[in-house]
Protein backbone atom coordinates (compact mmCIF):
# COMPACT_ATOMS: atom_id res chain seq x y z
CA UNK A 1 0.00 0.00 0.00
CA UNK A 2 1.24 3.60 -1.19
CA UNK A 3 2.69 5.39 1.87
CA UNK A 4 2.23 2.17 4.12
CA UNK A 5 4.47 -0.86 4.98
CA UNK A 6 3.33 -4.37 5.86
CA UNK A 7 6.18 -5.79 8.17
CA UNK A 8 8.16 -9.03 6.40
CA UNK A 9 7.93 -12.20 8.24
CA UNK A 10 11.16 -14.16 7.33
CA UNK A 11 10.33 -17.63 6.07
CA UNK A 12 14.12 -18.24 4.93
CA UNK A 13 14.85 -21.48 6.62
CA UNK A 14 18.79 -22.29 6.87
CA UNK A 15 18.29 -25.58 8.32
CA UNK A 16 16.38 -27.12 4.99
CA UNK A 17 20.38 -27.93 3.91
CA UNK A 18 19.92 -26.50 0.39
CA UNK A 19 16.69 -28.68 -0.08
CA UNK A 20 14.49 -26.80 -2.48
CA UNK A 21 10.68 -27.21 -2.90
CA UNK A 22 8.81 -27.26 -5.85
CA UNK A 23 5.52 -25.53 -4.40
CA UNK A 24 3.11 -26.71 -7.21
CA UNK A 25 3.53 -30.05 -5.72
CA UNK A 26 1.13 -31.01 -2.98
CA UNK A 27 3.31 -33.57 -1.59
CA UNK A 28 6.27 -31.37 -1.71
CA UNK A 29 4.31 -28.31 0.02
CA UNK A 30 3.11 -30.63 2.56
CA UNK A 31 6.63 -31.18 3.52
CA UNK A 32 7.99 -27.54 2.84
CA UNK A 33 5.38 -26.45 5.21
CA UNK A 34 5.63 -29.12 7.89
CA UNK A 35 9.63 -28.03 7.64
CA UNK A 36 8.95 -24.36 8.40
CA UNK A 37 6.05 -24.19 10.55
CA UNK A 38 5.20 -27.90 11.17
CA UNK A 39 5.13 -27.25 15.15
CA UNK A 40 2.77 -24.25 14.70
CA UNK A 41 0.61 -26.05 12.27
CA UNK A 42 -0.18 -28.92 15.15
CA UNK A 43 -1.26 -26.12 17.34
CA UNK A 44 -3.74 -24.64 14.87
CA UNK A 45 -5.19 -28.30 14.23
CA UNK A 46 -5.42 -28.50 17.79
CA UNK A 47 -7.36 -25.55 18.06
CA UNK A 48 -9.49 -26.17 15.81
CA UNK A 49 -10.96 -29.71 16.71
CA UNK A 50 -12.66 -28.30 19.63
CA UNK A 51 -12.28 -24.30 18.34
CA UNK A 52 -13.60 -21.72 16.14
CA UNK A 53 -12.71 -18.31 14.83
CA UNK A 54 -14.22 -15.63 12.86
CA UNK A 55 -11.81 -13.83 9.83
CA UNK A 56 -12.42 -11.08 7.67
CA UNK A 57 -10.65 -11.19 4.91
CA UNK A 58 -9.58 -7.86 3.37
CA UNK A 59 -7.96 -6.81 -0.01
CA UNK A 60 -8.07 -5.38 -3.23
CA UNK A 61 -9.90 -7.31 -5.92
CA UNK A 62 -7.54 -10.24 -7.11
CA UNK A 63 -5.30 -10.17 -4.13
CA UNK A 64 -5.79 -13.99 -3.90
CA UNK A 65 -7.63 -14.40 -1.12
CA UNK A 66 -9.02 -17.58 -2.34
CA UNK A 67 -6.08 -19.26 -3.17
CA UNK A 68 -4.72 -17.80 0.46
CA UNK A 69 -7.43 -19.32 2.53
CA UNK A 70 -7.82 -22.77 -0.28
CA UNK A 71 -4.01 -23.63 0.75
CA UNK A 72 -4.51 -22.91 4.07
CA UNK A 73 -7.68 -25.82 4.45
CA UNK A 74 -5.41 -28.17 2.68
CA UNK A 75 -2.27 -27.92 5.24
CA UNK A 76 -4.57 -27.44 8.47
CA UNK A 77 -7.44 -29.83 7.03
CA UNK A 78 -10.84 -28.56 5.49
CA UNK A 79 -13.15 -29.85 7.60
CA UNK A 80 -12.60 -27.27 9.96
CA UNK A 81 -12.38 -24.47 7.59
CA UNK A 82 -15.00 -22.22 5.84
CA UNK A 83 -14.61 -19.90 3.10
CA UNK A 84 -17.68 -17.88 3.04
CA UNK A 85 -17.78 -15.41 -0.21
CA UNK A 86 -20.16 -12.85 0.17
CA UNK A 87 -20.54 -12.55 -3.56
CA UNK A 88 -21.16 -16.53 -3.90
CA UNK A 89 -23.83 -16.13 -0.82
CA UNK A 90 -25.71 -13.40 -2.54
CA UNK A 91 -25.84 -15.28 -6.07
CA UNK A 92 -26.70 -18.23 -4.38
CA UNK A 93 -29.63 -16.80 -2.97
CA UNK A 94 -30.82 -15.19 -6.28
CA UNK A 95 -30.63 -18.67 -8.05
CA UNK A 96 -32.45 -20.28 -5.32
CA UNK A 97 -35.14 -17.74 -5.17
CA UNK A 98 -35.51 -18.10 -8.92
CA UNK A 99 -35.86 -21.63 -9.08
CA UNK A 100 -38.84 -20.72 -7.25
CA UNK A 101 -37.99 -21.95 -3.67
CA UNK A 102 -38.77 -19.51 -1.82
CA UNK A 103 -40.34 -21.12 1.61
CA UNK A 104 -37.02 -21.63 3.43
CA UNK A 105 -35.36 -18.44 2.97
CA UNK A 106 -38.54 -16.38 3.52
CA UNK A 107 -38.99 -18.39 6.61
CA UNK A 108 -35.24 -17.02 7.61
CA UNK A 109 -35.77 -13.71 6.83
CA UNK A 110 -39.16 -13.18 9.02
CA UNK A 111 -37.08 -15.19 12.35
CA UNK A 112 -34.10 -13.34 11.80
CA UNK A 113 -34.05 -10.19 9.21
CA UNK A 114 -34.15 -6.96 10.90
CA UNK A 115 -34.26 -3.73 8.69
CA UNK A 116 -35.90 -1.34 6.75
CA UNK A 117 -37.42 -3.42 3.80
CA UNK A 118 -40.35 -5.59 4.40
CA UNK A 119 -39.34 -9.19 4.13
CA UNK A 120 -41.19 -9.45 0.33
CA UNK A 121 -39.15 -5.72 -0.85
CA UNK A 122 -36.21 -7.80 0.67
CA UNK A 123 -37.12 -11.07 -1.26
CA UNK A 124 -37.41 -8.94 -4.33
CA UNK A 125 -34.29 -6.66 -3.65
CA UNK A 126 -32.51 -10.31 -3.94
CA UNK A 127 -34.55 -11.51 -6.98
CA UNK A 128 -33.97 -8.05 -8.76
CA UNK A 129 -30.27 -7.19 -8.30
CA UNK A 130 -27.56 -7.50 -10.98
CA UNK A 131 -26.23 -10.39 -10.39
CA UNK A 132 -22.86 -8.83 -10.69
CA UNK A 133 -23.55 -5.82 -7.96
CA UNK A 134 -23.97 -6.31 -4.38
CA UNK A 135 -24.19 -2.32 -3.99
CA UNK A 136 -27.38 -2.73 -4.90
CA UNK A 137 -28.54 -4.59 -1.79
CA UNK A 138 -29.37 -3.20 1.10
CA UNK A 139 -26.36 -4.42 3.91
CA UNK A 140 -29.16 -5.73 6.13
CA UNK A 141 -30.10 -8.03 3.75
CA UNK A 142 -26.49 -8.90 3.36
CA UNK A 143 -26.09 -9.60 6.42
CA UNK A 144 -28.89 -11.66 7.00
CA UNK A 145 -27.83 -13.73 4.03
CA UNK A 146 -24.54 -14.08 5.79
CA UNK A 147 -26.20 -15.04 9.21
CA UNK A 148 -27.85 -17.98 7.36
CA UNK A 149 -24.47 -19.19 5.34
CA UNK A 150 -23.38 -19.18 9.00
CA UNK A 151 -25.98 -21.57 10.44
CA UNK A 152 -25.25 -23.86 7.67
CA UNK A 153 -21.80 -24.14 7.53
CA UNK A 154 -22.52 -25.43 11.29
CA UNK A 155 -19.03 -25.39 14.15
CA UNK A 156 -16.15 -24.25 11.79
CA UNK A 157 -13.64 -21.38 11.23
CA UNK A 158 -14.94 -18.88 9.00
CA UNK A 159 -13.16 -16.72 6.36
CA UNK A 160 -15.57 -13.93 5.60
CA UNK A 161 -14.85 -12.60 1.62
CA UNK A 162 -15.94 -9.59 0.44
CA UNK A 163 -17.67 -7.77 3.26
CA UNK A 164 -17.40 -5.01 4.41
CA UNK A 165 -17.66 -4.12 0.08
CA UNK A 166 -18.34 -0.26 0.90
CA UNK A 167 -17.35 2.31 2.83
CA UNK A 168 -20.67 2.82 5.10
CA UNK A 169 -20.41 -1.57 6.31
CA UNK A 170 -17.29 -0.80 7.91
CA UNK A 171 -18.77 -0.17 11.06
CA UNK A 172 -21.19 -3.61 10.66
CA UNK A 173 -17.59 -5.44 9.96
CA UNK A 174 -16.66 -4.44 13.62
CA UNK A 175 -19.25 -5.57 15.30
CA UNK A 176 -20.14 -8.57 13.04
CA UNK A 177 -19.60 -11.10 15.50
CA UNK A 178 -22.20 -9.92 17.34
CA UNK A 179 -24.45 -8.89 15.25
CA UNK A 180 -24.43 -12.41 14.14
CA UNK A 181 -25.39 -13.71 16.86
CA UNK A 182 -22.45 -15.95 16.44
CA UNK A 183 -20.53 -18.08 18.79
CA UNK A 184 -17.75 -16.16 21.29
CA UNK A 185 -15.21 -17.00 18.84
CA UNK A 186 -12.31 -15.03 18.62
CA UNK A 187 -12.41 -12.73 15.52
CA UNK A 188 -9.71 -10.48 13.81
CA UNK A 189 -9.16 -9.09 10.23
CA UNK A 190 -6.79 -10.67 7.62
CA UNK A 191 -5.56 -8.03 5.06
CA UNK A 192 -3.36 -8.29 2.50
CA UNK A 193 -1.28 -6.20 0.27
CA UNK A 194 -0.70 -6.80 -3.26
CA UNK A 195 1.57 -4.09 -5.42
CA UNK A 196 -0.70 -2.43 -8.09
CA UNK A 197 1.86 -3.35 -11.01
CA UNK A 198 1.02 -7.21 -9.71
CA UNK A 199 -2.19 -6.89 -10.61
CA UNK A 200 -1.97 -4.93 -13.85
CA UNK A 201 0.68 -7.12 -15.10
CA UNK A 202 -1.21 -10.36 -14.11
CA UNK A 203 -4.67 -8.65 -15.99
CA UNK A 204 -2.91 -7.85 -18.99
CA UNK A 205 -1.14 -10.67 -20.02
CA UNK A 206 -4.14 -13.44 -19.26
CA UNK A 207 -4.59 -16.13 -21.50
CA UNK A 208 -7.56 -18.79 -21.45
CA UNK A 209 -8.37 -21.82 -22.90
CA UNK A 210 -11.27 -21.30 -25.78
CA UNK A 211 -12.51 -24.70 -24.94
CA UNK A 212 -12.60 -24.85 -20.99
CA UNK A 213 -11.80 -21.37 -20.40
CA UNK A 214 -8.78 -21.88 -17.69
CA UNK A 215 -6.44 -18.56 -17.13
CA UNK A 216 -3.20 -18.48 -17.41
CA UNK A 217 -0.27 -16.04 -17.85
CA UNK A 218 2.62 -16.85 -20.25
CA UNK A 219 4.71 -14.68 -17.92
CA UNK A 220 3.99 -15.41 -14.35
CA UNK A 221 1.75 -18.79 -14.44
CA UNK A 222 2.49 -21.11 -17.99
CA UNK A 223 1.05 -24.13 -18.84
CA UNK A 224 3.44 -27.40 -19.37
CA UNK A 225 3.40 -26.92 -22.92
CA UNK A 226 4.16 -23.84 -24.95
CA UNK A 227 4.26 -23.41 -28.33
CA UNK A 228 5.73 -21.45 -30.88
CA UNK A 229 3.83 -19.73 -34.07
CA UNK A 230 6.61 -19.80 -36.57
CA UNK A 231 4.75 -17.55 -39.20
CA UNK A 232 3.45 -14.80 -36.50
CA UNK A 233 6.88 -15.37 -34.42
CA UNK A 234 4.54 -15.72 -31.08
CA UNK A 235 4.94 -18.08 -28.59
CA UNK A 236 1.79 -19.19 -26.79
CA UNK A 237 0.56 -21.62 -24.58
CA UNK A 238 -1.18 -24.91 -24.62
CA UNK A 239 -4.02 -25.99 -22.03
CA UNK A 240 -2.91 -28.47 -19.74
CA UNK A 241 -6.35 -29.82 -19.35
CA UNK A 242 -6.32 -33.71 -21.94
CA UNK A 243 -10.12 -32.92 -22.60
CA UNK A 244 -8.88 -29.84 -24.46
CA UNK A 245 -6.84 -31.77 -27.16
CA UNK A 246 -4.42 -29.44 -27.08
CA UNK A 247 -6.02 -26.15 -27.74
CA UNK A 248 -4.11 -22.37 -27.89
CA UNK A 249 -4.73 -20.53 -25.49
CA UNK A 250 -6.21 -17.01 -26.45
CA UNK A 251 -5.74 -13.82 -25.02
CA UNK A 252 -9.11 -12.62 -22.72
CA UNK A 253 -10.97 -9.72 -24.41
CA UNK A 254 -10.97 -6.54 -22.56
CA UNK A 255 -7.63 -7.22 -20.30
CA UNK A 256 -5.38 -4.69 -22.25
CA UNK A 257 -6.57 -2.27 -19.84
CA UNK A 258 -5.45 -3.75 -16.86
CA UNK A 259 -6.02 -2.76 -13.76
CA UNK A 260 -7.78 0.64 -14.77
CA UNK A 261 -11.11 -1.29 -16.06
CA UNK A 262 -11.59 -2.11 -12.39
CA UNK A 263 -10.19 1.81 -10.94
CA UNK A 264 -13.05 2.52 -8.85
CA UNK A 265 -12.99 -1.09 -7.37
CA UNK A 266 -9.50 -0.82 -6.28
CA UNK A 267 -9.23 2.87 -4.55
CA UNK A 268 -12.71 1.75 -2.67
CA UNK A 269 -10.91 -1.36 -1.38
CA UNK A 270 -8.11 0.50 -0.58
CA UNK A 271 -9.62 3.05 1.32
CA UNK A 272 -11.30 0.30 3.43
CA UNK A 273 -8.11 -1.25 4.18
CA UNK A 274 -6.94 2.15 5.51
CA UNK A 275 -9.61 3.06 7.66
CA UNK A 276 -9.63 -0.69 9.26
CA UNK A 277 -6.20 -0.79 9.25
CA UNK A 278 -6.16 2.32 12.34
CA UNK A 279 -8.93 0.15 14.06
CA UNK A 280 -8.16 -0.56 17.71
CA UNK A 281 -9.12 -3.31 20.11
CA UNK A 282 -9.30 -5.95 16.50
CA UNK A 283 -6.29 -8.14 15.84
CA UNK A 284 -4.97 -7.88 12.51
CA UNK A 285 -2.70 -10.15 10.30
CA UNK A 286 -0.92 -8.32 7.73
CA UNK A 287 0.03 -10.16 5.31
CA UNK A 288 2.12 -9.19 1.86
CA UNK A 289 2.66 -10.44 -1.53
CA UNK A 290 5.89 -9.10 -2.27
CA UNK A 291 9.09 -8.46 -0.63
CA UNK A 292 11.98 -5.39 -1.92
CA UNK A 293 14.81 -7.17 -4.18
CA UNK A 294 16.95 -6.06 -1.66
CA UNK A 295 15.69 -7.91 1.66
CA UNK A 296 14.70 -11.49 -0.40
CA UNK A 297 18.10 -13.02 -0.13
CA UNK A 298 17.92 -12.68 3.80
CA UNK A 299 14.47 -13.38 4.30
CA UNK A 300 13.10 -15.91 1.35
CA UNK A 301 14.60 -18.66 -0.10
CA UNK A 302 14.96 -18.00 -3.85
CA UNK A 303 12.06 -21.16 -4.82
CA UNK A 304 9.50 -18.64 -2.78
CA UNK A 305 9.48 -16.30 -4.75
CA UNK A 306 7.08 -15.91 -8.29
CA UNK A 307 9.31 -16.52 -11.41
CA UNK A 308 9.29 -14.76 -14.56
CA UNK A 309 9.47 -16.89 -17.81
CA UNK A 310 10.73 -15.86 -21.26
CA UNK A 311 11.01 -18.26 -24.25
CA UNK A 312 13.17 -18.39 -27.10
CA UNK A 313 13.20 -21.21 -30.12
CA UNK A 314 15.72 -23.12 -30.97
CA UNK A 315 15.45 -23.33 -34.78
CA UNK A 316 17.78 -26.55 -34.40
CA UNK A 317 15.69 -28.91 -32.70
CA UNK A 318 12.86 -27.42 -33.36
CA UNK A 319 11.48 -26.59 -29.69
CA UNK A 320 10.71 -23.64 -27.30
CA UNK A 321 13.50 -23.11 -24.35
CA UNK A 322 11.81 -21.67 -21.51
CA UNK A 323 13.78 -19.26 -19.10
CA UNK A 324 13.27 -18.60 -15.92
CA UNK A 325 14.25 -15.73 -13.80
CA UNK A 326 13.06 -13.85 -10.16
CA UNK A 327 10.13 -11.83 -11.07
CA UNK A 328 10.33 -7.73 -10.46
CA UNK A 329 7.94 -5.54 -9.74
CA UNK A 330 7.92 -2.25 -8.54
CA UNK A 331 5.58 -2.38 -5.45
CA UNK A 332 3.02 0.51 -4.23
CA UNK A 333 6.18 2.80 -2.78
CA UNK A 334 7.86 2.34 -5.75
CA UNK A 335 10.19 -0.08 -4.66
CA UNK A 336 12.03 -3.08 -6.79
CA UNK A 337 10.09 -6.15 -4.96
CA UNK A 338 10.11 -9.74 -5.89
CA UNK A 339 6.37 -11.33 -5.91
CA UNK A 340 6.01 -14.34 -3.57
CA UNK A 341 4.09 -17.70 -4.12
CA UNK A 342 1.33 -18.34 -2.37
CA UNK A 343 2.96 -20.94 0.04
CA UNK A 344 5.61 -18.29 1.94
CA UNK A 345 2.52 -16.15 2.59
CA UNK A 346 0.20 -19.16 3.72
CA UNK A 347 3.54 -19.40 5.83
CA UNK A 348 3.38 -15.85 7.30
CA UNK A 349 -0.18 -16.26 7.91
CA UNK A 350 0.09 -19.28 9.92
CA UNK A 351 2.80 -17.82 12.17
CA UNK A 352 0.95 -14.95 12.50
CA UNK A 353 -2.68 -16.97 13.10
CA UNK A 354 -0.72 -18.65 16.21
CA UNK A 355 0.23 -15.76 18.17
CA UNK A 356 -3.12 -14.22 17.57
CA UNK A 357 -4.59 -17.20 19.47
CA UNK A 358 -2.70 -16.89 21.95
CA UNK A 359 -1.51 -21.13 20.73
Amino acid sequence: MKGFEFPIVKTKFTQANGRKFSLDSPAERKEYFQLKAGAEIEKLKKFLEKNTFVAILLGKKNSGKGTYIKLFSEIVGGDHVAHLSIGDTVRAAHKELESGNYADLTEFLKRRYRGFLSVEKALEAITGRDTKTLALLPTEVILALIERQIDKIGKKAIFIDGFPRELDQISYSIFLRAIMGYRDDPDFFVMIDLPESIIDARMRGRVICPKCQVPRHPKVLKTNAVGYDQDTKEFYLICDNPECGGARMVYKEGDDQGIEAMRERIDKDDKIMRTLLELQGVPKILLRNSIPVSEAQASVDDYEITPAYSYEWDEANKKVIVKTDPWVVNDDNGIPSHSLLPAPVVLAFIKQMTAVLGL
